[in-house]
């Protein structure tokens, strides 16, 4: 499937229209989903009147945004007014929004094509998308490996082509790290440049929407339409949003680049480490200058996030008791034992173990032991990234430390699972935005991500050092043989 700016190139030229385009699209989808299973539910009568919109206002001869027909997938945690919105949880299995998120609805007044709902782990939990209620998603590229989560589903139709864009949300690298397994580029922006209005709720604090394209330019257009100012949402940055594509310059020359040292080492895969060592050659070559930086306190990412997360999970899912949404047991004696039996069965297994971790580290007695000194060490990781950005425009280091793992590898095992989070994890503790662009495959041909980290509201760096890797270099347009 063309970019974005190929595909509008043909609407407006008539070459094709939305309708065609669209069908295309969801021809796809209903020929790879039995192997790929990215989409819970697939909108097939909302994206052709979407597309049928648009071909009217061509043939009006009114002018018509670069998003406008292209076909989108939007991860299920996102609310859809009148479309089932399930976050791959049984407890919100027949929920319908009565509201639009903000997201959905900027993408809705731009013109875009809603193919479906993408899988992930159930609310947003999971590095696999091997937890949803519902199913488990392919890796495009090896039908019997993960794609990573949690947004595992849009980062795999983005591969397989079943949609050009696709939207998922970033909590601990649930972007990114999909985007390293399934090769394409994913983008996790600064806390607050994206409403979070009409998300569902996992960490409040850390998570954030952001965009998946197969090209730097198709995440800047979708990343463009979708941030700024939004005041159902009082997290909401109240900051001017530049033209990312303007900033789409393949110049480098002297920009300062900072390699995380703490990153390479011990548990890195020698595949992962060859193909980012080559990558950040390659940026050397095209004129930035690099330097080796520490982030001393990057290993506490992950003990400090696995506290701070579950600690917010827990207040936020206190919410599904089957009382005014979702699904209510239907044998219950009593008000407690309908509450007990609702969310026993109602929420699966990693989800219990989060609520059941956050709900301990917020007990009296334990508050200040872990939750109090979790939020302590966070502001240290900030501090580190602060001291860091002193010195260097942009960070670079690995996305992932190995490529996907085989279905079923880590589902015993939660420890060895959250370890595959530990590139990407401080970057959400201190609101900073990271990016996942393609950077070589292993033996195997899986694709390697290499990670972009910038400071407070400096995508337009990551898209400039992005975009310029991905001009000198051939990674984005390799694609998974799947028919």
């Amino acid at each position: 499937m063309a970019s974005i700016r190929e595909l509008h190139q043909q609407l407006v030229s008539k070459e094709r229209s939305a309708v065609e385009i669209t069908q295309e699209a969801l021809q796809r989808i209903a020929t790879l989903e039995p192997k790929l299973h990215s989409f819970l539910s697939v909108t097939a009568d909302t994206a052709l009147a979407q597309a049928q919109a648009v071909d009217a206002k061509i043939a009006a001869g009114e002018e018509i945004g670069l998003l406008a027909g292209i076909p989108i997938g939007i991860k299920d945690n996102m609310c859809t007014k009148g479309i089932r919105t399930t976050c791959a949880s049984k407890i919100l299995e027949n929920f319908v929004p009565p509201y639009e998120s903000t997201v959905t609805q900027k993408l809705a007044d731009a013109g875009t094509v809603m193919v479906g709902k993408t899988n992930l782990d159930e609310f947003a939990m999971g590095s696999s998308t091997e937890n949803s209620a519902f199913q488990v998603t392919a890796n495009p590229w090896d039908l019997e490996r993960v794609p990573g989560g949690s947004s595992g589903g849009s980062a795999a139709a983005v591969a397989a082509q079943e949609c050009v864009v696709a939207l998922g949300s970033d909590t601990g690298g649930s972007i990114r790290q999909p985007a390293s397994f399934c090769g394409v580029v994913g983008m996790k922006p600064t806390y607050g440049l994206v409403s979070r209005y009409g998300l569902v709720a996992f960490a409040s604090s850390l998570d954030q929407i952001g965009p998946f394209g197969r090209t730097v330019e198709d995440a800047a257009i979708l990343l463009g339409a979708i941030a700024g100012y939004d005041p159902k949402d009082s997290t909401s940055l109240k900051v001017e949003v530049p033209d990312y594509t303007q900033l789409l310059k393949p110049d480098i020359k002297n920009l300062r680049i900072g390699i995380i040292k703490e990153t390479f080492g011990e548990g890195l895969d020698p595949a992962v480490e060859q193909a980012v060592t080559k990558a950040i050659e390659q940026l050397k070559d095209l004129g930035a200058e690099v330097q080796e930086i520490s982030c001393p306190r990057f290993r506490y990412g992950l003990p400090t996030y696995y506290i701070i997360a579950p600690s917010e999970a827990s207040a936020n899912l206190a919410r599904y008791d089957g009382v005014k949404y979702g699904f209510r047991t239907p044998d219950a004696e009593n008000l407690l034992s309908m509450y007990n039996r609702t969310r026993a069965a109602g929420f699966g297994t990693e989800v219990k173990r989060r609520i059941m971790v956050g709900t301990y580290t917020l007990s009296a007695g334990y508050y200040d032991a872990y939750y109090l000194k979790a939020q302590k060490v966070r502001t240290l990781i900030k501090q580190d990234f602060e001291n860091a950005f002193a010195n260097v425009d942009v960070l670079v280091c690995p996305t992932v430390p190995t490529t996907a793992f085989k279905a079923g590898e880590k589902t015993d095992d939660p420890l060895s699972m959250y370890l595959t989070d530990l590139m990407t994890i401080t970057v959400n503790l201190a609101g900073l935005p990271g990016m996942s662009i393609p950077c070589g495959f292993d033996d195997k041909g899986l694709p390697i991500g290499l990670q972009l980290i910038g400071d407070v509201l400096r995508e337009d760096l990551l898209f400039q050092v992005a975009y310029a890797y991905e001009q000198a270099t051939e990674w984005h347009k390799k694609t998974p043989k799947l028919t």
